[in-house]
């Protein structure tokens, strides 16, 4: 048995993903420890995976029709809603979108919704012959985008609504000196995936944690607030999203 919640594994909340991982394996009937390693997204690829969250982009992209959606959980933050999110952008300065022609662009993953993708939509409608950004600072994560920003590396970044969350409450020292200066598209968030073959019985187990109040702390703690069922064929917003904008010429990172 194989789980792991590593999107929001924020040092800050770890014994809160540990009571929501333990709360989760008992609702669904099963034993063991989250499984914490760097390299999170090879634990996609096991059979043995019983549990975990993925990003909509490689959900969409690389493990199309390989993961089995379960369920998508809810984040009370500001950019959700219900079970929809969207990235919000960060400079040093607030200032209209084309004075950041040229500039360097933070980005934590090339397979990022929140972090790539979303940045290419704010930006692609300014975009000429699929050229806007001078250059691109690929940071590996979306605390060091915002460094990036902070520390002058870099100018613009997009981040994860939840990740801004997060950080407004448990490192807010990290937000200082930045000012948001625009909002991606709402697309569905990040979903739980499973590559068992008993995946109804899974989402039962999550949909019964999720109504159990005895969680309630933990889901607090990680701003989770509800959770649904929309279903795999919602998720091509993001390919949808992602068509049109190559369609209308898109935006290449340097």
């Amino acid at each position: 048995m194989i789980a792991s919640l590593p999107m929001y594994d924020w040092p800050e909340v770890r014994d809160a993903t540990d009571a929501w991982w333990h709360g989760l394996a008992q609702h669904i009937g099963v034993a063991g420890e989250l499984s914490r390693i760097e390299d999170y997204a090879s634990l996609w690829r096991d059979p043995d995976l019983i549990l975990s969250q993925t990003c909509g982009y490689p959900f969409t992209h690389e493990f199309r029709n390989r993961l089995t959606l379960v369920a998508t959980p809810h984040y009370g933050v500001d950019g959700c809603e219900a079970a929809n999110y969207r990235s919000i952008v960060f400079a040093r300065h607030g200032a209209v979108l084309e004075s950041f022609r040229g500039a360097t662009a933070a980005v934590n993953t090339p397979d990022s919704m929140s972090g790539m993708l979303a940045l290419q939509l704010v930006f692609a409608p300014l975009a000429h012959a699929g050229s806007f950004f001078g250059n691109v600072v690929w940071s590996g994560g979306h605390l060091a985008s915002l460094a990036a920003v902070r520390e002058g590396r870099a100018d613009v970044c997009a981040i994860d609504a939840v990740c801004v969350g997060l950080a407004r409450r448990y490192r807010p020292r990290d937000m200082e000196g930045l000012v948001e200066i625009a909002r991606s598209p709402l697309v569905p968030g990040l979903p739980y995936v499973t590559n068992a073959a008993e995946a109804g019985m899974i989402r039962k187990g999550v949909f019964s944690a999720f109504a159990d109040p005895s969680l309630q702390t933990a889901r607090d703690h990680l701003f989770l607030c509800g959770v649904s069922m929309p279903g795999p064929s919602v998720y091509d917003r993001i390919l949808d999203l992602e068509a049109r904008m190559k369609h209308a010429g898109g935006l290449k990172l340097p």
